[in-house]
């Protein structure tokens, strides 16, 4: 690499149309999702591996995407949060390509461990004589494994034929974190068309494909909870996978929706949409762990066990310094 790029950096726009004094409120309110993507997910990854019972495949999909969702977090939101609280809006020219490809990649990762998880419910529920064997934690893990390793390749190579671009619009980028769009439309070269072209298969290759087995998967469960005569049953197996479609669907209905949006040629502002890509990249990561313990049976009823003993505990050593 030159010495030019070495030296090269972009600069971090954020929302366009921001007054600056909303600048200290901005940064405190992405300052607190990041505690609470971090907190939450951190608790969720620790709570599967230090409680036994739970350590079943679905909860291990759960870490899975708790991992993501932090990583992500990690990756997008200091270096914004940094900018509306203490001005620092550069990023150096790799340090953005390495942002980018974070980006890109963990939602790809996301996607198909929502795939995954698509698989373990389908098995579950049309498939219930099947599922011991079918599915296990070896299972889940390698398929998890295989989920995280797909995009990785796609991903570089995206990257790759980014960084060699030449450089000479400007170096401001339209957002609050370095993705690919934003970055090559600062690039002067006559491939541009080919390169979005081939960068666009990719991504429907990572979001589509996933997203096909997901709306069969989900089709298919939806239809056998329909057909239990037993009302009981249908309301209790139709519980174990509410959470599963929760988390489905604040990761892809947004993003259909801009999509979609594109497509028919509605146009938003620029601020909107920033504040659009943002809510449906990091609300989904801030949120899941509350799905997680509040519509799932078994650490919902870890959790409340768990306070319980703690709350007798406490009430105990009080009789006992009394």
């Amino acid at each position: 690499m030159s010495e030019g790029k070495m030296e090269y950096h972009f600069t971090l726009l954020g929302f366009p149309g921001l007054h600056p004094q909303y600048y200290g409120p901005v940064s405190a309110v992405m300052f607190f999702v990041y505690i609470a993507i971090g907190f939450g997910n951190i608790f969720i990854l620790v709570f599967v591996m230090c409680e036994k019972k739970i350590q079943k495949p679905t909860y291990l999909i759960f870490c899975h995407i708790a991992l993501s969702d932090l990583t992500f977090g990690t990756v997008t939101l200091p270096k914004i949060i940094a900018k509306y609280w203490f001005g620092n809006s550069l990023i150096s020219f790799y340090g953005c390509f390495v942002q980018m490809f974070f980006v890109h990649y963990l939602g790809s990762v996301q996607s198909f461990n929502l795939m995954v998880m698509a698989l373990d419910r389908f098995i579950s529920i049309c498939l219930p004589m099947r599922y011991p064997v079918l599915i296990s934690n070896t299972v889940v893990s390698v398929l998890c494994g295989i989920s995280w390793f797909i995009p990785l390749p796609i991903m570089i190579t995206v990257v790759l034929q980014a960084v060699f671009l030449p450089f000479c619009k400007s170096n401001v980028i339209a957002h609050c974190y370095c993705d690919r769009l934003s970055i090559v439309s600062q690039a002067c070269t006559e491939n541009i068309v080919l390169l979005n072209t081939i960068s666009l298969s990719f991504a429907m290759f990572c979001l589509l494909l996933p997203l096909s087995f997901i709306l069969f998967s989900y089709t298919s469960v939806i239809v056998v909870i329909l057909k239990m005569t037993n009302v009981k049953g249908r309301r209790k197996t139709f519980s174990t996978c509410t959470p599963q479609i929760l988390i489905t669907c604040l990761f892809y209905l947004p993003r259909c929706f801009l999509y979609l949006s594109n497509f028919t040629g509605f146009s938003f502002s620029l601020d909107f949409r920033i504040l659009l890509i943002m809510l449906y990249s990091l609300l989904p990561a801030a949120v899941n762990p509350v799905i997680y313990c509040f519509k799932t049976q078994d650490i919902k009823k870890s959790l409340l066990m768990k306070l319980h003993r703690a709350r007798i505990n406490i009430e105990q050593k009080g009789i006992y310094n009394e």
